[in-house]
């Protein structure tokens, strides 16, 4: 069986919790320096309780042993549609008229058909504006992934909720520095230290062995946890040099280290707004697929076909070819052309 140490007292760690995608590992001793430490700066009324309810104070030193398959770490991506966007009765061009209506302005599926309706002539309904939305993303999610364009150093990463079925759902998004692309996205149902993982695993998918990757976040624990996890297999894999994290905590800066990264969180801010701007229309999400559509075509219209003020209003991942079309329709068009191009 594995042995872990406590790195600051080197007392033997012993198995405290197991679930199904961790073990952890708590220290025993009641002298560590670490536990002394976290007890003494506890108020006196957080004393008080602490003698009361002990549980709820995790002060001695913790160790996650985390057991995620390659399958667990599955990137959220939607669905084949059932409309074929090579087989459909209406023209091409129709389609990227719907996606930016719909997508890159933010504008309903039912107020799409009737836009389309009454300036166009073109006679659809608000359940095609959906379908051939769905069937558009599972080809732009791929279009993203596979031009993330280069890393910076710094990527800074947040989740923002949205609803899904009437619950609450989470997106991980994760933005770099310099062109301030969106390097990764992640759809699911926690906050937790799995999805975390998800995304800051595709955000660093496309960086050198030697590349240097430092995370900045919140002070989600998830974002630690999986960074650990992360680091574990690049040192079994010998693939590089480790990733690191700095913390950004509350609105105000009370320690150094969130003051120095503040205006990394504050990129990610401004993002999630703008996220939550294209998706509100959707009026909450029926199914997971829509939401991880929308998203996706998001992400396509973010990176690629929107003027960013910070850029020179140029698009945070360059394209020549999409920069010679003049018309937003024609440029969508073109991402599914290319796309599709493929499969005929």
């Amino acid at each position: 069986m594995t042995k872990y140490w406590c790195p600051h007292c080197q007392a033997a760690l012993f198995r405290w919790k197991q679930h199904d995608l961790e073990i952890i590992y708590k220290c025993p001793n009641d002298n560590c320096p670490a536990y002394l430490k976290a007890k003494q700066q506890l108020s006196p009324e957080e004393k008080k309780l602490q003698q009361q309810r002990s549980s709820q104070f995790k002060l001695h030193y913790q160790y996650r042993e985390h057991h995620y398959t390659e399958e667990r770490l599955k990137h959220a991506a939607p669905s084949p549609a059932r409309v074929d966007l090579l087989r459909i009765h209406h023209p091409p061009h129709w389609v990227g008229l719907i996606l930016a209506f719909y997508v890159s302005f933010a504008i309903g599926a039912r107020k799409t058909a009737l836009m389309l309706r009454q300036l166009f002539g073109i006679s659809i309904s608000h359940q095609t504006v959906l379908n051939y939305a769905e069937a558009a993303a599972f080809h732009c999610h791929r279009f993203n992934l596979a031009h993330k364009g280069a890393l910076d150093t710094h990527l800074s990463g947040d989740e923002t909720y949205i609803k899904i079925c009437g619950e609450h759902a989470y997106v991980f998004f994760f933005l770099s520095e310099t062109r301030r692309q969106i390097v990764a996205y992640h759809v699911a149902d926690s906050r937790g230290t799995l999805p975390a993982t998800v995304a800051m695993k595709e955000a660093a998918r496309t960086a050198g062995p030697e590349q240097e990757i430092s995370f900045i976040t919140d002070g989600n624990p998830a974002y630690p946890d999986g960074l650990h996890f992360l680091n574990a297999q690049r040192q079994a894999q010998a693939s590089g040099q480790p990733f690191t994290h700095h913390k950004v905590i509350g609105l105000q800066n009370l320690d150094s280290e969130s003051e120095e990264y503040r205006r990394y969180k504050q990129l990610i801010e401004r993002l999630n707004r703008t996220y939550k701007h294209h998706i509100r229309v959707a009026n909450g999400f029926g199914s997971w697929n829509g939401a991880i559509a929308l998203t996706a075509l998001f992400v396509t219209h973010y990176n690629f076909l929107r003027p960013h003020m910070a850029l020179n209003y140029q698009a945070p991942i360059p394209n020549a070819e999409l920069a010679a079309i003049p018309l937003l329709q024609n440029q969508w068009c073109h991402v599914i052309d290319s796309c599709t191009a493929l499969l005929k």
